[in-house]
């Protein structure tokens, strides 16, 4: 139990309603169990025919004339009625335990998925996107069933014992210690297959989970399939994860039809022992004939519940590994903090000053003593080949990550003291894998600002020459985007991610490659609108192409993570170094397009 003690909290936190679940289970169990005792009382006086000197003590309640059809009649209905009380009180007992389970989970979901938001990209990294969602989904379903279903099997079984056996050793000790024996034996019965069917269906639920993946790679790529002609191999391999499914599948079936024979087996156990053991009881007058049946429904009273406990154990057991999973994520704090939380409106100096990264969850060395320094409202372009470290100054930039070594300034105020909301909200970032989501145009826009008006979403649409493609659409700015954009282009795609970015007038810009799926006209018409959007605000320019980078006021070349080349446009043709070799090849290609 120590990893649900987590969850204690919460028991604190609607304590109220769980004491007030306790209140009903006492009624309902009272109210239950009573009827029996009644039963017993009103076959003895059938039996011992009007045999008044039977109906001592309280019996007296339901039998206080001789009018025999009177009395069964109150008999059986105070039985219907405290059978009412007894179901109206299960109702409320459940309709707040398992409603207070709800309102947990409710917590619960928020509180992990809160913590998400608070972890560094790193984490992301690390662990991927299935596992995140099965922790806020299914470990948390697993744990509800222990907040609700399990503590409220547990305190009915306590409640139930505490009422019930008291009546029933009163009524005859050895009878109820017969009518006990094969209870344990019955909860550990349940226990151990319980506990298979968990290992059966664990082992379905991850064949079950192979098999969506592959289907949905399948259905992902079936251009890929088709265009190969891989349709048969693809569906020959379905066939083999389906029959997998099917043997597991199976499998758990054999253990599910053992499961109720066992059940039944030793409730017919309990009941002979009841027969036989009160049978002698009987002829040797230490019972009447009324304790018979009324042991009976004991029996079924007790049996459910002590059958339920094995289960309710397996309950447990998942709730204990699933939060243990939910506790581990929680206990992952990010290293992504603001020293002093500073905060206010930036001018856009940007200053690298012998800056290195090795990223934290691969151990690669992404950048090596780079600096430099951009003033306020100048732009920088950074060029480089693939892996030289270009898009780690962009996370660097808006803290996804932290440098390891030298320092990052904004406006000469070290980057770690600004308060992180208030950086990023006064950044645009395009990054370099454009992410869509599945929401209108519009909003996809706008996504970037809490206030934009329409105006501005239809100017950021124009500078990002996606203006005239979106008013062609039946919706125009109301179209709706497929999952990750799939509606769009990938020239389209970057273009509504710069749109997203501009939207929402940043001090800093970063363009991270945003340009790679456009063709040559489409840039130079975003470049050309980029001027306007670049004056007075500082801009990086991140690209792999020497055309996207030559109108920024400086250039660096980046070569394994280090300053290559510096300078601007000219300067740097000059050098007949890396940059005028890139160009000038770029040139070529282009031409022969």
């Amino acid at each position: 139990m120590k990893e649900l003690n987590y969850l204690n909290k919460y028991f604190y936190k609607y304590r109220t309603k769980f004491l007030l679940g306790l209140g009903f289970i006492i009624l309902s169990k009272v109210f239950a169990t009573v009827p029996a005792v009644i039963v017993r009382w009103a076959i003895n006086y059938v039996t011992e025919s009007y045999n008044r000197t039977s109906t001592e003590g309280i019996e007296k309640i339901f039998f206080q004339t001789d009018n025999f059809t009177y009395n069964i009649a109150m008999a059986g209905l105070a039985i219907i009625g405290l059978a009412i009380l007894s179901g109206l009180f299960l109702y409320f007992q459940r309709q707040t335990i398992i409603g207070t389970s709800r309102l947990i989970e409710f917590d619960l979901k928020n509180e992990i998925y809160e913590h998400y938001q608070t972890l560094p990209l790193s984490f992301y990294r690390k662990n991927n996107t299935g596992d995140l969602l099965a922790r806020v989904s299914e470990d948390v379903s697993n744990v509800r069933m222990y907040l609700g279903p399990a503590v409220m099997y547990i305190l009915d079984l306590i409640v139930l014992f505490a009422v019930t056996v008291p009546i029933m050793f009163f009524a005859n000790a050895k009878l109820t210690l017969y009518v006990l024996l094969p209870l344990p034996v019955l909860a550990l019965s349940i226990f151990l297959i319980e506990n298979l069917i968990v290992k059966k269906s664990l082992a379905i639920q991850k064949e079950l989970s192979a098999l969506s993946t592959y289907s949905q790679e399948s259905f992902s790529g079936i251009r890929v399939t088709k265009s190969f002609v891989r349709e048969d191999k693809i569906s020959q391999g379905f066939a083999e994860a389906s029959e997998v499914y099917k043997a597991k599948s199976l499998e758990l079936a054999r253990v599910n039809a053992f499961f109720f024979p066992v059940i039944l087996a030793l409730i017919g156990l309990s009941t002979i022992m009841v027969l036989y053991v009160g049978g002698n009881e009987l002829i040797e007058g230490r019972l009447h004939y009324g304790n018979i049946p009324e042991f009976f429904l004991y029996i079924n009273r007790l049996t459910w519940p002590v059958a339920s406990l094995g289960w309710t154990t397996s309950l447990v057991q998942k709730a204990e590994a699933s939060q243990g999973r939910i506790n581990e994520f929680l206990k992952t704090k990010t290293d992504i903090i603001s020293q002093k939380n500073f905060s206010k409106n930036l001018q856009g100096e940007v200053e690298f000053e012998n800056v290195s990264l090795v990223y934290p969850d691969t151990g690669i060395t992404a950048l090596n003593g780079v600096s430099f320094k951009v003033k306020a409202g100048e732009s920088l372009a950074i060029i480089g080949g693939t892996g030289s470290g270009k898009s780690s100054i962009a996370n660097l930039m808006v803290r996804l990550y932290d440098s390891t070594h030298g320092s990052i300034k904004i406006d000469n105020v070290p980057i770690r003291d600004y308060d992180i909301q208030s950086l990023r909200a006064q950044c645009g970032y395009v990054p370099q894998d454009v992410f869509l989501f599945s929401d209108s145009i519009r909003n996809n826009i706008a996504f970037g600002s809490l206030f934009i008006g329409e105006n501005q979403v239809i100017q950021a649409a124009k500078d990002a020459d996606l203006y005239q493609n979106i008013i062609e659409f039946p919706e125009k700015f109301d179209t709706i985007l497929g999952e990750r954009g799939i509606t769009l282009s990938g020239g389209q795609k970057q273009r509504l991610s710069i749109a997203r970015a501009i939207s929402r007038s940043p001090k800093i810009l970063i363009l991270d490659d945003c340009l790679s799926a456009v063709d040559t006209k489409t840039e130079n018409t975003i470049l050309n609108n980029l001027k306007k959007i670049m004056k007075d605000r500082t801009t990086i320019i991140i690209s792999h192409r020497a055309s996207s980078v030559k109108l920024a006021d400086q250039i660096i070349v980046l070569e394994n993570g280090e300053v290559a080349e510096k300078g601007n446009h000219e300067s740097l043709m000059k050098l007949n170094g890396i940059y005028k070799t890139l160009y000038t090849k770029q040139l070529e290609e282009e031409s022969k397009v």
